[in-house]
């Protein structure tokens, strides 16, 4: 099979570029030709607002670039991973002019929530899901602290509810657990075109030995990654388990800082791949303190895969992932002191430390390899082709091709 791949990367690189890597690469090692296109954000110094806002719902030339190569190469499906913003959703329209199959990962909650999160101030926000016009998200602006900016992702939106983009031209969504799915339903989304594949991890990089003695937090040092959460537990449990901190972010002073004041914390900024997993697998545990609802942590499949437990906010798709008491812990989000609680608990129990590092790696063996994730994939490719089969009638695949030039004029 011919697979199209169009994915805009990110200026910092996170779970989601890893992602999409590992699909890659799954694909290739079965014999699939993978086709790329690939933008990236760097593309956006430089460029004014209206431009990028313009772009960001509607980019003229994503669209003629994938036809284009749509046309030329024939691809069995165009899977897409993120849009937004440079891509934008009329790459779906050139799919859909070329007769392709269309199936949309949805890595985040930008179709839902201007800001891609559910989270403003500190907690938890829905203010917008559901909405035709998510007009509370530009008023707290939410995306990049800029109403302007924010108003520009509610633009997008709000254009292309009105289009029905969404119901038209996606035949399957990807969503990562049965939260996420609850979630885009409650958004709008079809039900019969929602499904579940989770995160996945390959090659499988083997079990650790968790003999470190530490605990190891990796990911983006922000707000809504529960940093500070992790700073107080730490401060309260007073150096008695090490941390290692992995990762950068808008909170990296913060971290240096508690870092510098010797509380048994280590910043070690950002790592390879392969030294991040060797320091998963030595580590007793994952702390996974995120304050929004995330999607499904690749870093999570990650500790399984290495046998390392994770203690995890009971919030969203965490909850659901981490087994509670057996692949791992919950504690309540937000709250330091029921943070340092669970993992006193993990440290002073070696045998209830020594089933979790078994249930964690038996959980990868089971639900997150290659091969199980791989018949998920392909299952999914055959019913978006089925569906784009079931809609292309002559007259309506004629009423297709017409249909882009109209909407090209879409701000």
């Amino acid at each position: 099979m011919k697979i199209l791949l169009a994915h805009n990367y990110y200026q910092q690189p996170g779970g989601e570029d890893q992602c999409v890597a590992a699909e890659v690469a799954l694909l290739e090692s079965r014999g699939h030709e993978v086709l790329r296109y690939h933008l990236d954000n760097d593309a956006i110094v430089g460029m004014g607002r209206l431009e990028l806002a313009a772009r960001t719902v509607w980019s003229r030339s994503a669209y003629r670039e994938l036809r284009e190569l749509i046309r030329t190469q024939r691809p069995s499906i165009v899977h897409f991973h993120n849009t937004f913003p440079l891509i934008s959703p009329a790459a779906y329209y050139a799919a859909r002019a070329e007769g392709v199959p269309v199936v949309q990962t949805l890595h985040n909650f930008r179709l839902l929530c201007p800001n891609a999160l559910f989270f403003r101030n500190g907690q938890v926000c829905e203010d917008c899901l559901g909405k035709a016009i998510p007009w509370p998200g530009v008023l707290h602006r939410c995306y990049r602290g800029s109403r302007t900016a924010s108003a520009g992702v509610a633009t997008l939106l709000t254009t292309h509810r009105a289009l029905g983009t969404w119901r038209k031209t996606v035949d399957v969504y990807v969503a990562l657990t049965a939260f996420s799915r609850r979630k885009f339903l409650e958004g709008g989304l079809p039900e019969d075109r929602v499904v579940v594949k989770s995160n996945f991890v390959h090659p499988d990089p083997g079990p650790g030995e968790g003999a470190g003695g530490y605990g190891v937090f990796v990911g983006r040092l922000s707000a809504e990654k529960g940093v500070g959460t992790l700073l107080a537990a730490w401060k309260e449990l007073g150096g008695r388990t090490p941390l290692k901190i992995v990762g950068d972010g808008p909170l990296a002073p913060l971290v240096r800082e508690a870092a510098t004041a010797g509380a048994g914390i280590e910043w070690l900024g950002s790592k390879p791949l392969a030294e991040v997993y060797a320091l998963i697998g030595e580590a007793q545990f994952l702390v996974l303190p995120s304050q929004c609802y995330e999607n499904f942590p690749r870093v999570v499949v990650e500790a399984f895969a290495k046998g390392t437990p994770v203690i995890a906010s009971r919030l969203g798709a965490m909850a659901e992932v981490v087994d509670h008491g057996r692949t791992g812990l919950h504690f309540e989000p937000g709250h330091p002191a029921a943070l340092a609680a669970q993992i006193r608990r993990l440290v002073d129990d070696s045998a209830e430390f020594r089933r979790m590092r078994e249930a964690a790696r038996r959980e990868y063996e089971e639900k997150y390899t290659a091969d199980s994730n791989y018949q998920t994939l392909l299952a999914i490719y055959e019913q978006a082709q089925r569906s784009r089969r079931c809609k292309a009638s002559p007259r309506r695949f004629a009423r297709r091709q017409s249909e882009p030039a109209a909407v090209g004029g879409a701000p």
